[in-house]
């Protein structure tokens, strides 16, 4: 971190929309607070099963406030996220798990592509409501997001690499470490100790605790 800056550590999937909103207001914030934002890409499938967690739409009613609350979110933080009625159907049939290897092999190549990258994912599945789980559609996000034909096929042959899926098993694991059990994980470093902050809905706590 830049001197006396709070460094703050963004743990996300592209899969969870939350994880949006989070990262939209902390690059929002990071330009007023005196933070050093570091996106960190995890893997949301990893968390849920090593804390035995389960998707909010599991329990109907849960899901049913989900949508509402993912409206009203969007709507506050104007950020397109549009939640169709289906939009759990739609999470619980698609893996991220390609498209985080994807974004995981850009950070450690490219990483001024990661944060525009990232957001083209998010436009793509929960804006466009377009598959973000085959190659080809992979591709297409990367050139919407400014990346050259070359580079992406570069990352894109990385992500059966087992240096590209041990990095983001070890995000995923410092995450855990953290005592995430979701999505996004946010942890502000203040203090001489790491502070978890869960979901999109506490940046205000985030704020305050790191003097802000």
């Amino acid at each position: 971190a830049r001197m006396g800056r709070t460094l703050v550590e963004l743990f996300y999937d592209v899969i969870s929309p939350y994880s949006w909103l989070a990262f939209e207001a902390l690059c929002r914030y990071r330009h007023i607070w005196n933070i050093d934002l570091r996106f960190r890409p995890a893997f949301l499938g990893g968390i849920m099963q090593q804390t035995g967690n389960k998707p909010p739409a599991m329990l109907p009613k849960r899901g049913e406030y989900m949508l509402k609350d993912m409206k009203r979110m969007a709507k506050y933080y104007q950020v397109p996220v549009h939640m169709s009625p289906d939009a759990f159907q739609h999470i619980m049939g698609t893996s991220s798990l390609t498209a985080m290897r994807f974004i995981t092999a850009i950070d450690m190549t490219n990483p001024q592509y990661l944060e525009p990258l990232s957001r083209e994912f998010w436009m793509r599945f929960w804006s466009q409501h377009e598959d973000i789980s085959q190659p080809e559609n992979i591709l297409a996000v990367a050139r919407q997001a400014g990346l050259s034909a070359e580079l992406s096929q570069k990352a894109l042959e990385m992500i059966s690499s087992s240096a590209v899926k041990d990095r983001l098993k070890d995000t995923t694991a410092e995450a855990l470490k953290y005592g995430a059990f979701g999505m996004p994980a946010v942890v502000a470093h203040y203090d001489g100790e790491p502070h978890l902050f869960f979901g999109s809905d506490r940046l205000e706590l985030l704020g305050s605790i790191i003097g802000e």
